[in-house]
């Protein structure tokens, strides 16, 4: 006996084992059952969701034996003939293949006789939007005014391409995909009728896998079948459909959590050994994000019997929802990118990647090989130290042994401001004379801040040449002094985290710095360092600048821990702030989240050795980006701070919003200056001309 595939033995035969399509069950049974009947219906839907099936029953019911019915019979000649494709009085025709005027007027010719055997004749048309322009003019007539004997069923896939006229002569219903339940619940009840044992996540896989269709998840259930032995796991059902694991994908996230690079990218490799797809990957990576996002923000999501419950529960407390939603969009977008990546491969790493750089800056440890050939290993060795032994040609020394990573970290901060501060003092300056400022070197990018002056001098300094200090006489900084800033740590007292106590008194705070005019130097929302070497040298009959700080004489590299590297500070001394924050904001050598917090930030004041900033976003101040900022101001200001972000409002006083407030006005007055153009204004009034809003860029 040939073999029925699950598709054609479990078609359903009545309205009431139709599965996902209640709309369209309900408005025919009541149709069917008030004898109120159309003479023409269209389904439209995606493939596999019922339209035949639905034309069929359809025309089971107007022509059983019983009478016209909701509930057809089954038994009766008319029921099972069309079942079986072989009633007379039903004609299935597909417009792929009849698509031409002939076909439809040969189809139209034989509707004027009378039924042979049932009660109507019933021509359903599939695929009807492949019939052609003329094709559909022929049927109008005979579709508006049918003999009443005759009832049409259309059924298409794109709806989009029927001409209005036909569809204003029809009743139309849009079958819906079915959900990944109501398929899962379907499957289950057809293998328990056949007998074959079947996992419930094999049968939520396969759900999901056949998009809305029923008919394709049947199909897949036959093909697991045959791959599985006759039984149905999810490991089989897994392989056979090259589905992602999921636990993958929870690896993924909790190394992202952890800043853990190495870890994202064994995950990706061993996507990679098991032939696994980064696009499918990516798509289920969202769909995860999604479920976590929910979690955080819907009480009792998940339900305790769904996948991997227990796992996104722990990553919505683990993540915060700002990194969710950024990860989400992340994930979203790079699923196109793929095809324009080298590969696939470096396509899903560099997206994981994005996340990370994303997720927060990465620890200063780095891995380096250790200066032992022979040695396999790679030990950890703070950037600060490798630049700091570069630039002196000494080698950085280890940690010692149980020193905490906190105090190893701190230990290479200050070794790296001892180190710039030597370097000052033992810098090149180029000769000067008296009452002329040193012309600066060409540069390929010059910066767009001012220059500040450096302090007088009464004769020209000579070269010399630069030499690296004796590692013996630098003094490094006391390192037990500096705390680090922890996002969301309790601070010294117990009064809880900086934001919390946003409002508590605070005892001599400095006044806040002064609201700056637009000048050019935010011409740029992140503008280049200025070039130190190249400082003009004031003359000696110039009266006294502000008093500068030896630190920001000479910054160290951009991007190092050490914003500025004092030349001699003493430690304890009072801070001050001699220039405003907006300006100093810009000028700190931070990159990344930790330059942005800067710009966002708001001067607010100092309390003893504590500076006090507030930002409008709390996200903001949270990870490794305040701690970066605190090490850029202890460089500043030449000792030890302490650093309290405050989460409120900001006002007008932040580099963001200076910047912001120049680039309106140079924008004004490049509109200003257009409108004022004669030449403009005779294109205006001459020639009907005009100005495209948003064309004028201020230069």
């Amino acid at each position: 006996m040939t073999y029925l595939v699950l598709a054609r033995k479990w078609r359903p035969r009545s309205f009431d084992t139709l599965v996902g399509q209640d709309h369209v069950v309900r408005a025919l049974s009541q149709a069917l059952t008030t004898q109120r009947l159309h003479h023409a219906w269209l389904f439209t839907g995606t493939r596999g969701v019922g339209k035949t099936t639905l034309s069929r029953i359809l025309a089971k019911a107007l022509n059983c034996q019983e009478g016209i019915t909701a509930t057809p019979c089954n038994v009766c000649p008319a029921c099972t003939g069309i079942d079986a494709d072989r009633y007379p009085d039903y004609l299935e025709l597909d417009a792929a293949s009849n698509r031409g005027v002939e076909e439809m007027t040969k189809l139209l010719e034989q509707a004027v006789y009378a039924p042979s055997a049932g009660r109507f004749k019933v021509y359903m048309i599939d695929e009807v939007h492949m019939l052609t322009g003329h094709a559909f003019n022929a049927m109008l007539k005979t579709l508006e005014e049918p003999p009443p004997h005759v009832k049409f069923i259309l059924a298409t896939t794109d709806p989009q391409k029927i001409p209005v006229t036909v569809l204003s002569r029809c009743l139309q219903f849009n079958l819906k995909q079915m959900p990944p339940d109501a398929i899962m619940g379907h499957l289950e009840q057809v293998l328990q009728a056949e007998g074959v044992p079947a996992e419930l996540p094999a049968l939520r896989l396969i759900g999901q896998a056949a998009r809305g269709s029923m008919r394709d998840a049947l199909s897949l259930t036959d093909q697991a079948i045959a791959y599985s032995g006759a039984n149905v796991s999810e490991d089989a059902v897994r392989g056979m459909l090259g589905a992602i694991d999921q636990r993958y994908l929870v690896r993924l996230l909790d190394a992202l959590a952890a800043n853990d690079g190495p870890g994202m990218v064994a995950v990706a490799d061993e996507l990679a050994a098991r032939s696994l797809s980064y696009a499918a990957a990516l798509g289920d990576l969202a769909g995860l994000l999604s479920q976590i996002a929910m979690a955080q923000r819907i009480p009792g999501l998940p339900a305790d019997d769904a996948l991997l419950a227990d796992d996104i529960r722990r990553l919505a407390g683990l993540l915060s929802g700002d990194a969710v939603q950024l990860f989400y969009s992340i994930a979203l977008h790079s699923r196109p990118e793929l095809a324009l990546a080298p590969d696939e491969y470096a396509g899903f790493v560099m997206a994981c990647l994005r996340m990370l750089a994303f997720a927060g800056e990465p620890d200063d440890v780095v891995s380096m090989p250790m200066p032992d050939a022979g040695a396999s290993a790679a030990a950890p060795v703070r950037r600060a130290d490798a630049a700091g032994a570069a630039r002196t040609g000494t080698e950085s020394s280890a940690p010692a042994a149980g020193a905490t990573p906190d105090a190893a970290r701190l230990s290479g901060l200050a070794a790296a401001r001892a180190a710039a501060a030597a370097l000052q003092r033992g810098g090149v300056r180029k000769p000067a004379t008296a009452g002329r400022p040193v012309a600066a070197p060409p540069a390929a990018h010059p910066p767009a801040e001012p220059i500040v002056p450096a302090p007088p001098v009464s004769a020209p300094e000579p070269a010399r040449a630069r030499l690296a200090p004796d590692p013996a006489t630098i003094a490094p900084l006391p390192v037990q002094s500096v705390q680090p800033v922890q996002a969301g740590a309790p601070t010294q007292s117990d009064k809880g985290p900086p934001w919390e106590v946003a409002e508590a008194p605070r005892a001599a705070v400095a006044p806040s710095a002064p609201q700056l005019a637009p000048s050019s130097y935010f011409e740029s929302e992140n503008p280049a360092p200025p070039d130190w070497e190249s400082a003009p040298v004031a003359p000696s009959t110039a009266p006294a600048p502000v008093a500068v700080p030896a630190a920001r004489q000479r910054p160290a590299a951009r991007g190092d821990d050490a914003a500025f590297a004092p030349e001699a500070a003493a430690s304890g001394a009072a801070l001050e702030l001699t220039e405003p924050w907006p300006v100093l904001a810009t000028r700190l050598p931070l990159r990344g989240m930790a330059a942005e917090l800067a710009r966002q930030a708001e001067w607010v004041g100092i309390e003893g050795s504590t500076i006090v900033l507030k930002v409008a976003t709390r996200t903001l101040a949270q990870g490794p980006s305040a701690d970066r900022l605190r090490g850029a101001l202890a460089g500043y200001f030449g000792q030890p701070v302490q650093l309290r972000m405050e989460v409120g409002e900001t006002g007008s006083e932040t580099a963001h919003a200076v910047a912001q407030t120049e680039r309106q006005a140079r924008q004004r007055e490049a509109e200003e200056a257009i409108d004022a153009d004669p030449f403009v204004q005779a294109l205006v009034t001459q020639f009907g001309g005009e100005v495209i809003p948003g064309s004028i860029k201020p230069v």
